[in-house]
């Protein structure tokens, strides 16, 4: 078995996530090929781990690199929305949360659907190859317009115009299903010195693309209702981001539930009942430390955040 991701953020994940007392149940929401999880069980003996992944065939992998920690963990196929928004009666509520919002290396390297410009796949890059459309098809179906603002607003792309009327030119001749056609013409579509620069100039419109693919961004302000509303009260969230977008909504959303008044400004008198949700653990943003970035170059751009639940939003 190869692993091949690198979890980020470990330490400091473990030191806000590490269990509080005995018998914790954690939920590993986005398990990828399970390395916080293996940490988490290597240094909490009693600590029990539900892993939960939308692509079957990292967890797979994940699978055979946990089976030595036999039933403190169990493993749920599919999205982590879904799993909190119907968690089982049997199943105590979670005391702590972890969503990695990254994707694994493991999709780059291994799952041949298009993520990486660097390889000639199909142009797919669907987490779960059973739901949802793929780029190719994307690319396909919207216009110029609409292409150039899914990579300016998913990508922060500022040649998007350019990149889009490229592709929209190239499509008139023939289906765009490959990643090495799709970063050929992004590259020949950028000025020259853009090229010359420190990441490949297909990076930020492979990113919008994955991101619409799967949701990401839409799901992400669900995915953290749900997963606050099924933790335990007293109980950790932590959230791990890879991008400036992810990381402003989960910014914004702890600091809405961070508030002591939720009211609507115009609202005359507080009507809530003025009791704050959540408490914040990190005021600012965790970045990794030099030594991370210098051994694990993707996690340079990594953050976590962390909060700690406070009561339900019925007031419980």
């Amino acid at each position: 078995m190869e692993i091949i991701h690198t979890p980020v953020l470990l330490e400091e994940t473990i030191f806000y996530l590490g269990p509080r007392s005995d018998e914790e149940l954690m939920v590993d929401a986005t398990l990828g090929e399970g390395g916080h999880s293996y940490a988490f069980l290597s240094r909490f003996p009693k600590l029990r781990i539900i892993g939960i992944d939308a692509d079957r065939d990292i967890q797979k992998v994940a699978r055979e690199r946990l089976k030595e920690f036999g039933v403190r963990i169990h493993f749920y196929p599919g999205w982590s929305q879904e799993f909190f928004a119907d968690i089982p009666r049997d199943i105590k509520r979670p005391d702590t949360i972890l969503l990695d919002l990254g994707v694994s290396r493991y999709h780059y390297e291994k799952s041949h659907r298009g993520f990486s410009f660097s390889k000639d796949e199909v142009l797919d890059m669907r987490i779960d190859p059973n739901r949802g459309i793929p780029a190719a098809q994307i690319l396909a179906r919207l216009s110029e317009k609409e292409l150039a603002d899914l990579i300016y607003n998913y990508g922060e792309e500022r040649y998007s115009r350019r990149i889009a009327r490229a592709i929209i030119e190239a499509r008139s001749h023939a289906a765009i299903t490959s990643s090495a056609v799709l970063a050929e013409i992004v590259e020949r579509a950028v000025p020259a010195a853009y090229r010359r620069g420190a990441t490949h100039p297909a990076t930020r419109t492979f990113q919008a693309l994955r991101i619409a693919v799967n949701g990401e961004l839409s799901q992400l302000p669900d995915l953290l209702e749900a997963a606050l509303e099924a933790l335990e009260p007293g109980g950790r969230l932590g959230v791990i981001s890879f991008h400036s977008l992810e990381d402003r909504v989960v910014k914004n959303y702890f600091r809405e539930k961070n508030k002591d008044c939720t009211c609507p400004p115009e609202a005359p008198i507080c009507r809530c009942g003025g009791r704050r949700i959540i408490n914040l653990l990190t005021r600012k943003a965790v970045s990794p430390r030099e030594d991370e970035v210098k051994n694990n170059p993707p996690s340079r751009s990594a953050k976590l955040r962390v909060a700690e639940k406070v009561l339900d939003e019925d007031g419980r």
